[in-house]
């Protein structure tokens, strides 16, 4: 368990996030997912991407986490689990809320479907770490979904929330 992240949030890792998140700079993915790739844990069974609403997913026409994955993978050549995590409940952009806004919006906003994680080392993965609300909900699931282990593992991490 635990929450690992490539580098702190600053100024060039919040350039890179949003321009992978916003302006379609998807060879980003792979900038973070090289430097993402030596926090790995060695006991990863499974990547699994923190997963839009397909609503989110149909207006940008990616999943940025998705994109970083499908790199980490390859480098690491630990497979993917696409399908098993689901945000099947839509939420508000959470960008400038309270920690506690936050987890509010994403409780109950992920299931997991199938048994896929079922005693497997499941590494989450996502671009930006702020408060940890999205992926404390997503951890949530996969734990109750018989996960084994949940590891987080970011591009970079906001150390301080107000910067975000």
């Amino acid at each position: 368990m635990g929450v690992r992240a490539a580098v702190a949030y600053g100024a060039v890792a919040r350039t890179v996030a949003l321009r992978l998140k916003y302006a379609r700079r998807v060879a980003y993915a792979e900038t973070a997912a090289r430097l993402m790739i030596r926090h790995m844990p060695p006991q990863a069974d499974v990547l699994v991407p923190v997963p839009l609403h397909r609503w989110r997913l149909w207006t940008r026409g990616y999943n940025q986490a998705a994109l970083i994955v499908d790199h980490l993978s390859r480098l690491g050549n630990v497979p993917v689990d696409r399908t098993t995590l689901e945000r099947h409940r839509a939420t508000a952009p959470l960008r400038g809320h309270s920690r506690r806004a936050r987890l509010q919006a994403v409780r109950a906003a992920f299931r997991v479907r199938g048994e896929g994680v079922k005693g497997r080392n499941v590494v989450l993965v996502d671009d930006v770490y702020t408060s940890g609300a999205t992926t404390d909900a997503c951890t949530a699931a996969l734990l109750r979904a018989g996960a084994a282990n949940v590891t987080i593992l970011a591009w970079t991490r906001v150390l301080d929330d107000g910067g975000i």
